[in-house]
């Protein structure tokens, strides 16, 4: 009982925390009078990412997305202006310290509490790709669908680190292209899975960040866990990126009796050329976790141009073969 006392105090705390930072957002383009009830929403934190943009915009179009609802951080590559100009997206600006508003998270949080109680809501990095069951032939209405149907509230998502065959510098990334026509590979195994028995959620880390950044201190590695997909509710928060939430029942993405439930996987286009900028930036602005020591390991590390691939590197076919190597699952949807 005292358990559950201090995580609704939490998740109380969390949800004010986010309706104080509202006032850090600026709105540079409000659409949200376009969204539908039964529209699927994404949310996305970014900065300086505008070589990403339309590869990302077209790829969760195509999927079925309807409202993109995106808060820039100060960006100066024509992020701010590119989003302004795109008939399906919100945006809103803010300078403000990305690290005191929980790494993003309490931004989204109130834009979450405002505008998606009720509907579907996707909450993806630029540098992420969801992927499904059945995602080449259906689209993500299909999949929510058949989980309201099961009465299933969230869908978890383990993150899959991509990467280039050589260099990550050897290829230029371009304007538009898709990334994995250049990161087209990944760790098939190497990973690690425990229970966080406060939370309830699974705490997965492995793949290439940690071989090659964290060798000599693997439980520092990044966590791969994510719930990426929730059927919104006002009262709902997440507490550490899209790794967990609360209430923790949403954390329960697993099959406790030794079945499978339903998951997918975020494709993660990190390892591009552009990531050796992207880290010093980081490593300077220390807006990260922990003092952003995670970009100092990718900062030290890079110096040496590292090739991420090896013997045991798969490269990316489709969702099926994801299913094959037990990195996702249909579960009983069929």
């Amino acid at each position: 009982m005292l358990q559950s006392y201090r995580l609704r105090l939490q998740r109380k705390r969390r949800l004010v925390r986010a309706f104080r930072k509202r006032r850090e957002l600026k709105c540079i383009a409000d659409r949200t009078g376009d969204i539908l009830p039964e529209d699927i929403l994404s949310f996305t934190t970014l900065r300086n990412e505008r070589v990403r943009l339309s590869f990302f915009l077209r790829y969760y179009r195509d999927l079925g997305i309807d409202h993109f609802l995106m808060v820039d951080n100060d960006s100066d590559d024509g992020t701010l202006e590119f989003l302004a100009d795109q008939p399906d997206v919100s945006i809103w600006t803010t300078k403000h310290s990305y690290k005191k508003a929980s790494f993003g998270a309490d931004w989204l949080t109130w834009l979450q509490y405002k505008y998606a109680h009720g509907h579907w809501s996707l909450v993806v990095d630029t540098d992420e790709f969801f992927v499904y069951p059945f995602c080449d032939t259906r689209p993500i209405g299909a999949l929510t669908d058949w989980l309201d149907a099961s009465s299933v509230r969230s869908f978890s998502a383990m993150l899959l680190d991509m990467y280039p065959k050589g260099s990550i510098d050897a290829v230029p990334y371009r304007a538009g292209q898709n990334p994995f026509e250049i990161a087209a590979w990944f760790d098939g195994g190497n990973y690690t899975i425990q229970k966080n028995e406060r939370y309830k959620n699974l705490w997965v880390q492995g793949g290439p960040r940690m071989r090659a950044f964290f060798g000599d201190n693997p439980e520092r590695a990044p966590a791969l866990n994510k719930i990426p997909l929730v059927k919104w509710n006002r009262r709902y928060a997440y507490i550490s990126s899209t790794h967990m939430l609360l209430p923790r029942g949403l954390n329960q993405v697993y099959d406790e009796w030794g079945g499978e439930k339903a998951s997918g996987c975020l494709l993660h286009a990190k390892f591009l050329n552009t990531f050796t900028d992207k880290a010093a930036e980081e490593l300077v602005r220390k807006q990260h976790y922990a003092n952003s020591h995670e970009y100092k390991a990718y900062h030290d590390r890079l110096k040496e141009n590292p090739d991420f691939w090896c013997k045991w590197s798969e490269k990316y076919i489709n969702w099926r073969q994801l299913e094959i190597l037990g990195l996702m699952s249909k579960g009983n949807w069929a």
